[in-house]
């Protein structure tokens, strides 16, 4: 039986963290698993304005980005039934953590700046990235970020661990909590 079927609509859960650490692949895996329906912030963001987020950070602006995430936790989703992986500074703004928490349940997926680095080194369409020192960048962001990152609910490793086991530790958490 479908956990939704079972309990109604479940409460949502946010995915927040630094790019790479797995929210989009085993966020994906794991609402699949929990019963819920999967949304990307940054590809519901690109959706509705027609444009890639490197192209609306090159033509608008991060500021303008920024606004365009609180308006899709705002206003750009359902309340209930859905996990959604959250770009990775959509967080860091003033309020979000709070705003997400009020919305639902937080989980922090975090990795060590190396394993991000390897993981998106492929991936030209990071803006953040585009460096000349990648590695450097990452530790910058993720120190400035780590504050809030760690007001999540519950902080999960994903060094050394396949998209599949992260995607089970997920749905472990929630279902233990919601399930």
């Amino acid at each position: 039986m479908n956990p939704n079927e079972k309990h109604g609509a479940l409460t949502n859960l946010y995915l927040i963290g630094f790019m790479g650490t797995g929210k989009s692949t085993s966020g994906k895996l794991s609402a699949e698993k929990i019963g819920l329906r999967f949304i990307d912030s940054d590809e519901e963001i690109e959706r509705e304005n027609g444009l890639s987020i490197s192209k609306i950070f090159e033509t608008q602006g991060e500021e303008r980005f920024r606004t365009l995430e609180k308006n899709f936790i705002d206003t750009g989703h359902p309340s209930k039934g859905y996990l959604i992986s959250c770009g990775g500074g959509l967080p860091i703004q003033e309020g979000m953590i709070e705003k997400l928490k009020s919305k639902g349940v937080v989980f922090c997926l975090w990795a060590s700046p190396e394993t991000i680095l390897y993981r998106t080194s492929a991936d030209t369409s990071r803006p953040l990235l585009q460096s000349d020192h990648p590695l450097s960048k990452i530790k910058k962001l993720l120190q400035e970020r780590e504050k809030k990152y760690l007001l999540a609910d519950r902080i999960i490793l994903t060094d050394e661990k396949g998209e599949q086991e992260v995607a089970e530790e997920i749905a472990g958490h929630y279902l233990e909590s919601f399930g």
